[in-house]
């Protein structure tokens, strides 16, 4: 079962709750303003619109956000950032009780929410390892991915029913609110943290600093260390190659009778990230953690192709759940290499490229695919898709062995501690 010793560090066990709470809450804000904007608009391009909105500000803050982690109080900067993207929440729910309806207000709102989250995500992502033992870092990697990948599957769903429940205008404004709501239990979480500052400079006389030569240092020492760049490539392999979600509704009206089956298509992949959260107890224990995330995402193309050649919904969906519980593990073991490999001055800057990886991977793979099905056909997009991330992660493993043969070593992120 899931290795909860993690829980035990009170500090953690509080950022937890507090991250878990506004997650949660923030499906309601996600599911919400797209409502919103098509009841305003009536157009699918104003909806398609909210995602650059928000992709934009993450692709440029989120490298800016790590070098600032990597400067001031970490403690200060999450607070700081996470204050923006509750009143940006505050600002959608008394525009949604006062009734203006203005697309290009809902676009500017997105945007900055994006950018207050783009800040804080490596703040919050780097603290972690200097608030729980080295060895428990993989166990509360992946308590973190578990709660936000089931906060993804019921946010949405309890959204939903309150939509249902009210009209449109009501049911809005009630999913901002508690939004806004639990994001009070983000605030009390931060709040109780102890100072995080940075780490004195090392014996290479590096100063961190939040500008563009602070970014870049962080980028020459990602691209100097293979088990670090590697990790990051094989995660956008995966994601660009071999993510199907775009494939989903035409997939779901021509081969499995009808739309309704789309739900289940966009939620298996994150049932199976939560079944085998569940089941995690043993990632914490494996030491060749390179050569299990490479598993992983060689196990991911594959079920990922075959879920591609399913005619029956639910031997798709089983698949796909598979797939999702290999994308869990993966997701830990880059995280955790990253936390742990790399030293806490440059811990920052490093997890804000983490952050435009995962943010831009997905993206990038809805991109590919529905163009690729436009000249091959929707199933060819999907298998080859699964078939060549599998592979190209084995030529890579094999071609660069430095991720496979990585194992952690606890005094060497214990003495960059000190």
């Amino acid at each position: 079962m899931i290795d909860t010793a993690p829980l035990r560090v009170t500090t953690f066990r509080r950022m937890w709750i507090g991250n878990g709470a506004s997650f949660f809450g923030f499906q309601f804000t996600a599911v919400a303003v797209p409502v919103q904007m098509f009841a305003i608009t009536h157009s699918s391009f104003w909806v398609g619109l909210l995602g650059v909105a928000g992709l934009v500000p993450l692709l440029i803050f989120g490298l800016w956000g790590g070098a600032v982690a990597d400067v001031v109080d970490r403690r200060r900067l999450l607070l700081t950032s996470s204050a923006l993207t509750w009143v940006v929440t505050l600002g959608l729910l008394a525009q949604a009780i006062a009734g203006v309806r203005s697309p290009h207000l809902l676009l500017a709102l997105t945007a900055v929410q994006s950018i207050g989250f783009a800040i804080s995500s490596p703040a919050r992502q780097s603290i972690i390892p200097r608030i729980v033992p080295t060895e428990m870092v993989p166990s509360a990697n992946t308590l973190n991915y578990t709660t936000t990948t089931a906060g993804g599957v019921l946010g949405p769903l309890v959204a939903g029913l309150i939509m249902g429940i009210w009209s449109t205008g009501t049911g809005v404004a009630a999913a901002y609110a508690v939004d806004a709501l639990l994001f009070t239990v983000t605030f009390w979480a931060t709040w109780r943290l102890p100072a995080i500052p940075p780490i004195e400079p090392d014996d290479s006389g590096e100063k961190p600093t939040a500008g563009l030569r602070g970014i870049l240092v962080g980028l020459r020492f990602l691209v100097t260390q293979p088990v670090l760049l590697l990790s990051f490539v094989v995660d956008l392999i995966a994601m660009v190659f071999a993510m199907p979600r775009a494939l989903f509704p035409a997939v779901a009206e021509d081969r499995f009778g009808g739309v309704s089956a789309a739900g289940w298509l966009f939620s298996a992949i994150a049932i199976g990230s939560v079944l085998a959260g569940f089941t995690s107890g043993w990632i914490g224990r494996v030491r060749r953690q390179g050569l299990a995330l490479t598993a992983a995402v060689v196990g991911w193309g594959v079920a990922i192709a075959l879920a591609g050649l399913a005619h029956q919904l639910w031997l798709a969906v089983v698949l796909l759940a598979v797939a999702g519980a290999a994308d869990l593990v993966s997701a830990v073991y880059r995280q955790t290499i990253m936390q742990t490999f790399a030293p806490d001055r440059l811990r920052g800057r490093l997890q804000g490229v983490f952050t435009v990886v995962v943010a831009g991977g997905p993206r990038l793979g809805d991109l590919r695919a529905g163009a690729t099905a436009q000249f091959t056909g929707v199933t060819t997009s999907w298998v080859a898709g699964g078939v060549l991330a599998a592979v190209l992660a084995v030529v890579l493993a094999l071609a660069v062995p430095a991720l496979i043969r990585y194992r952690p070593v606890p005094e060497l992120a214990e003495s960059a501690e000190r």
